[in-house]
């Protein structure tokens, strides 16, 4: 939810309600995990890394605890409130007397400038300290968005200094990147000037989010494997067609030096100071979607049950986190699939671009009709065999029929549902969601499995998610796709994980078509790439944009600060 969601002119801001908060001395809630203070490098008020050596003591011998993964149905730009569902469903936990924990993403500055205003939850279920977190934090993404250039930098000084790796200029595939949303750079020249410059080639930029150096970051469970993962990072091809990499460029060292604090998580706490992780935040429509792999594994190893958020839809990010993220050791035990009144009049109205104005409207034969894309992502949590409860995120201009006509539908499904006033009421208005999310995670209901075996033929693997996932009566694979599919497997990346990179505002790869179109269309692949160091090959379909664009009136024109330092418009 936004500050415009938050019920009236006279209502409290997001900003107002969390400046209004008494937070907890940041030891105090490390305290609740069994942390001492000399686990804890401080990084400012309320915010604290946890040392390495505290990390690979915790993660060696702790018990391990339950994951509850939060996805949602296909939002719209605004979103439907996933994390004030994740951040008020750990508070809830608390709340009934269990050692809940929080995991989330860290926010990038291009979407809070952007359209979304700030990431860090909503109303009385957000992460705490919020302005912070939303603006520079503790550094991590700028840590990342230098670790990423000095990429650039020195493929373009090998080249410049008499070319010995042989790479060919063009076939460089290693952007810059740019924790901003500015679409003058998707597509730059480099190298003008003459001959001192370099020579002159066709360049681009992506936001750091984009970026594979994130994709390693939060895949990675130490420094070693840190290491090892940039090591193999492939950024151009030589003139033989072989890859050229960071280990050629021999540069992993001083990345990993770069990366060495931004690879330890963050820990602040919540509204109501239940302990929460912040860390990593790659974009789940480009790749998998989720906080880092430590901090999820530190909040299993320290609390009772984790709370941690898979990016966009169950199309994507619950996809990736069961096809991907859990093999490295992380399966949920149980799901919540956080939906919205206006999310479902948004496709029972087949609306495409978004009128919020019309959103806000009551209508609650809308909501009935945009019930197809509830069902097609409670189909897919289904296939991967984890329990599940749909949670309705209540809007304060939700009705109570159109909120009834969610439940009706879910009741007649046979769909677990609960209403979570988290936003308005915290964890106590998340305790019934919390109650029910508990007794799947612990009922030991699930069989979780991945949808393919990495052993699988590439085709294969695409093939799978493309028809189960996302509705597709077929593949379409063009020539250029087809080509880099042999190439890749004669590369000995064939078996990889995919991660497909596809539009977040519909379950296809058509942004327009809402709903849960099925069996009446085909996915087209145009291009497949190994991001070797993450460990997966990259399936492009449709037009996602690796670089976004600020929309015509950003957020960022209504942010400002005063002469004493407050900062106002973040929400």
């Amino acid at each position: 939810m936004t500050s415009d969601d938050t019920g009236g002119d006279d209502a409290p801001t997001d900003m107002e309600i969390a400046r209004a908060t008494e937070t907890r001395p940041i030891a105090d809630v490390a305290g609740d995990l069994g942390l001492s203070q000399s686990d804890l490098d401080p990084q400012g008020k309320g915010i604290a890394k946890i040392e390495q050596d505290a990390i690979q003591r915790t993660l060696s011998d702790a018990d391990e605890g339950k994951l509850i993964l939060v996805t949602g149905t296909t939002a719209t730009p605004k979103g439907a409130g996933k994390t004030v569902t994740t951040v008020g469903l750990g508070q809830g936990l608390n709340h009934i007397g269990e050692r809940g924990v929080v995991a989330v993403r860290e926010p990038s500055l291009g979407p809070v400038f952007g359209i979304k205003g700030g990431a860090a939850g909503g109303g009385h279920s957000q992460v705490l300290p919020m302005e912070d977190i939303n603006l520079h934090f503790t550094g991590d993404l700028h840590a990342l968005t230098t670790a990423h250039n000095l990429v650039s930098a020195t493929l373009d000084t090998k080249i410049h200094y008499g070319n010995d790796l042989d790479v060919d200029v063009d076939e460089v595939s290693w952007k810059r990147a740019l924790d901003m949303n500015d679409r003058a750079l998707r597509e730059v020249v480099v190298g003008l000037g003459g001959s001192t410059n370099g020579p002159p080639r066709e360049e681009g930029f992506q936001i750091t989010a984009a970026s594979e150096v994130m994709a390693v970051l939060c895949l990675a469970d130490s420094l070693a494997d840190l290491k090892e993962r940039l090591a193999r990072t492939i950024v151009a091809y030589d003139s033989e067609n072989e890859p050229v990499t960071v280990d050629d460029l021999g540069i992993q060292g001083a990345m990993a030096m770069l990366l060495k604090d931004a690879l330890r998580p963050n820990l602040v706490q919540t509204i109501e100071g239940t302990p929460a992780f912040v860390h990593g935040g790659p974009f789940a429509n480009i790749a998998h979607g989720t906080n880092s792999l430590v901090a999820d594994k530190l909040g299993l190893a320290l609390g009772d049950y984790l709370v941690t958020e898979a990016g966009f839809a169950a199309d994507l990010g619950f996809e990736k986190f069961g096809n991907i993220v859990s093999r490295r050791g992380v399966a949920p035990d149980a799901a919540v699939l956080t939906t919205a009144v206006r999310s479902m009049k948004y496709h029972g109205l087949d609306m495409w671009p978004v009128d919020y104005d019309r959103l806000k409207e009551p209508d609650p034969e809308a909501v009935q009709a945009g019930m197809t894309n509830l069902d097609h992502h409670a189909g897919i949590i289904e296939q991967f065999g984890v329990p599940f409860v749909v949670a309705i995120n209540r809007f304060p201009t939700d009705t109570d029929a159109e909120i009834q006509a969610i439940i009706d539908h879910c009741e007649r499904e046979g769909y677990p549902v609960v209403v979570s006033n988290a936003f308005a009421d915290g964890g106590e208005g998340a305790a019934e969601l919390a109650e029910t999310a508990k007794d799947l995670a612990d009922s030991d209901q699930g069989e979780f499995a991945p949808l393919y075996d990495v052993e699988a033929d590439l085709a294969e693997k695409i093939r799978t998610v493309a028809t189960e996932v996302y509705g597709a009566a077929d593949v379409h694979f063009t020539e250029d796709a087809l080509d880099d599919l042999e190439r890749l497997d004669e590369q000995g990346y064939g078996d990889m994980p995919v991660c497909l990179s596809k539009t977040q505002h519909s379950t296809t790869d058509d942004p327009s078509r809402k709903g849960a179109p099925a069996l009446d269309w085909t996915l087209t692949v145009r291009e497949c790439y190994p991001d070797a160091g993450a460990g997966f090959v990259v399936v492009l379909t449709g037009d996602v944009l690796t670089m976004p664009g600020l929309p015509a009136e950003p957020a960022a024109e209504g942010m400002d600060v005063d002469a004493d330092g407050n900062v106002s418009g973040l929400f």
